[in-house]
């Protein structure tokens, strides 16, 4: 028998079934999509709306049916014992199922593919020997370009069979990366599957190690929910949340590429924008302004308007007029504004408050009021104009805008919560004179948001994704709490690639922060991209920034290659050259990174000597494989090669030595194949030797 191991020398026989195979699904898949184009809803729908809200599902169906030339359409095959949930009858065999990213079936109904997501796939990512489920044997193909070329068979009942590693699946994890982020759905492992396919109703947080699929994980398990739970999920909406645009750019066609094209994509930034951002705040100032004290400060700010009344309310109709003193008015008023709900619902509540009041008189005195006369009252002048005293309307940027103008009303806010020190550090240099002119940070923008939601409760989703999530401060984390709160998230990071002065210090004091402290904590440790001595290399840096994690293995076979290079000062920018110019005699794609401050002057280096490349996100082609990439930006991007410049300027880049080095532990484990590092200065020490 073959080993686990051993790729089929095919006779043409079983080799030219499976290519059969696959050439009948993509004629059912292009039968299955000429169906869709060819409905016809001119007589099925009642009026205009219905009509393009049709049209547009079934654009988007057709999108999702598309077959792409270069991608597999399956990429597997399980053969069962039996049938999934029958018992084996005696001689009898069992069914055998092609998985590939997406269902297709004949004409008749019957399936040709399973999509990777239905339950009778699961094996195919969970099967083992000790515990095969039912499977006699799982096979793997090979493909060149779109081709089936090889295929690959485990059989995992038979006990003579000796197990050793995939070179199929080996050599799909380590195959160049040209262009943007890939799907890994022939590539899941157990450990990745197990959190892929968790309950849309927990929320779950990955610790991953570079390498080892998280964000990638995070995009699946948005697929497989989508697919278990697509009605919910279509009336609830889902969002993938990652740190720049470079980074969305980078992902942005895994989910397409698995038949899912509503998932919108956004920034921390684009969900807070409320307010343009314009200017920029000190590392300090910016944690001071992170800190979820900063969250209690806001509340008092929005609640300071709050007043008890002093005279009564008198309210007439026709010939009685009916008075409610103002001690009642002040039950009211204390009972709303001890209870947590929000301004705004709080506001709303307060008139018709007031007029159960007047209605409760009434009754009293013989009348029958009902409901539109308590909506009278609630709408009367008199109890309007007591509203507007007790209960004043709030703008949430200006009162964030006061709070970031005025000393006094500072102070006032955040009694007992922030020092003067910190008051200080919080104030703007140059007070705004209004919105308009307000020079906005990026945690300004964030103190908007949550005074929003003070004011209106944000709306919420059913499944939240963030990737790079370490990097965010606690009002940061509240911000996108808020998109979640009745719904679920996957929260993706590594403590070890926190790169801001607020960096959150652990899981558990991030999750509070997010609204789901009950989340279940994954650790992924095992590294299937970057390469053993890479990782090893750049682990040596985990004790000064992140004690308490172990370091990343890697599963990877092929050691990858790894250079230090001192060179001389002057030949530094030379130096880089030669090491791209080296890499690009590789297949694959090539990441230049340096510190933001060495940008100009590489860029001039590789326009004098007539080296094409390209910005982070920038999709990768023949013509341009070599990305410049500033340090900043390296994180959740990948190349094949990477060539770092100068370690020490990437570290003396950051406010402080921890942060700078996690920013180069993040840039020393962007590569899959090839690490050339080239410095003149000293390296940093834990990297000596």
């Amino acid at each position: 028998m073959p080993s686990h191991a051993q790729i089929q020398d095919p006779t043409p026989e079983p080799l030219q079934r499976e290519q059969d195979h696959l050439s009948s699904s993509r004629a059912a898949l292009r039968a299955m999509r000429h169906d869709v184009e060819a409905l016809d809803i001119s007589d099925v729908t009642g009026n205009w709306v219905n009509a393009q809200i049709l049209s547009r599902q079934i654009d988007d169906r057709i999108k999702a049916l598309a077959d792409l030339a270069d991608t597999p359409l399956f990429f597997g095959r399980l053969d069962y014992l039996k049938a999934p949930g029958a018992e084996l009858a005696e001689g009898a065999a069992g069914e055998n199922f092609y998985i590939g990213r997406r269902h297709v079936h004949d004409a008749e109904g019957d399936p040709m593919v399973i999509d990777w997501r239905a339950p009778v796939s699961q094996p195919f990512y969970r099967a083992s020997r000790a515990e095969p489920m039912d499977v006699r044997l799982r096979r793997r193909f090979g493909y060149t370009g779109g081709d089936l070329t090889a295929y690959e068979d485990e059989h995992l009942t038979d006990a003579t069979e000796t197990a050793t590693t995939s070179r199929l699946l080996q050599a799909e994890i380590e195959r160049p990366r040209v262009g943007p982020m890939r799907d890994i759905v022939a590539t899941i492992q157990p450990e990745q599957d197990e959190i892929v396919r968790a309950g849309v109703t927990g929320t779950v947080c990955v610790q991953g190690a570079p390498g080892t699929g998280k964000t990638a994980v995070g995009l699946h398990r948005v697929a497989y929910l989508l697919y278990a739970h697509r009605e919910r999920l279509a009336r609830t909406g889902t969002l993938v949340i990652g740190p720049n645009a470079s980074f969305l750019q980078y992902i942005e066609q895994v989910l397409p590429a698995l038949g899912e094209l509503q998932v919108k994509q956004a920034t921390v930034d684009d969900l807070v924008a409320h307010v343009p951002v314009r200017g920029a705040d000190s590392a300090l100032t910016a944690r001071i302004k992170g800190d979820a004290r900063m969250a209690q400060v806001l509340r008092r700010a929005v609640r300071s308007g709050i007043r008890m009344p002093t005279e009564p309310v008198v309210v007439v109709r026709g010939s009685r007029r009916w008075r409610v003193p103002a001690y009642e008015l002040e039950e009211i008023v204390r009972e709303l504004a001890e209870r947590d709900i929000r301004y705004g619902a709080a506001r709303e509540a307060l008139p018709q408050r007031i007029a159960h009041a007047v209605l409760v008189q009434m009754e009293r005195s013989g009348e029958a009021p009902d409901d539109r006369v308590q909506d009278a009252v609630a709408r009367n002048p008199a109890v309007k104009a007591a509203v507007k005293e007790c209960w004043p309307q709030v703008d949430p940027a200006k009162t964030v805008l006061r709070l970031l103008s005025e000393p006094e009303f500072l102070a006032a806010c955040a009694q007992d919560l922030l020092d003067d020190d910190e008051q200080k550090a919080v104030l703007w240099e140059k007070p705004a004179r209004g919105l308009g002119s307000a020079r906005w940070s990026a945690a300004d923008a964030v103190l908007v948001d949550e005074a929003y939601d003070l004011v209106q409760r944000t709306s919420s989703l059913g499944h939240v994704v963030l990737d790079e999530a370490q990097d965010l401060s606690p009002m940061q984390y509240r911000a996108v709490g808020r998109r979640c709160t009745t719904g679920s998230a996957t929260i993706l990071g590594d403590l070890a690639q926190g790169t801001t002065p607020w960096a959150t210090a652990s899981w558990d004091e991030a999750l509070r922060h997010l609204g789901k402290a009950e989340a279940r904590i994954e650790e992924l440790t095992r590294g299937f991209r970057v390469p053993r001595e890479v990782i090893a290399y750049a682990s040596r840096l985990l004790p000064s920034i992140a004690p308490g994690l172990a370091p990343a293995t890697s599963v990877r076979e092929s050691a990858g290659a790894l250079e230090i290079r001192h060179v001389p000062t002057a030949e530094l920018d030379a130096a880089v050259l030669g090491a791209c110019a080296e890499a690009l005699g590789y297949e694959g794609s090539i990441g230049l990174i340096a510190a933001d401050a060495r940008l100009d002057a590489l860029a001039a280096a590789l326009d004098a000597a007539g080296v094409p490349y390209l910005a982070p996100g920038q999709e990768t082609s023949a013509q341009a494989r070599l990305t410049l990439v500033p340090a900043s930006l390296a994180k959740g991007l990948e190349y094949d090669y990477v060539v770092l410049d100068e370690p020490g300027a990437i570290v003396d880049g950051e406010p402080d030595e921890r942060t700078g080095l996690r920013r180069l532990y993040v840039c020393l484990t962007r590569a899959v194949s090839g690490l050339a590092v080239l410095h003149t200065t000293d390296l940093p020490e834990p990297l000596r030797g």
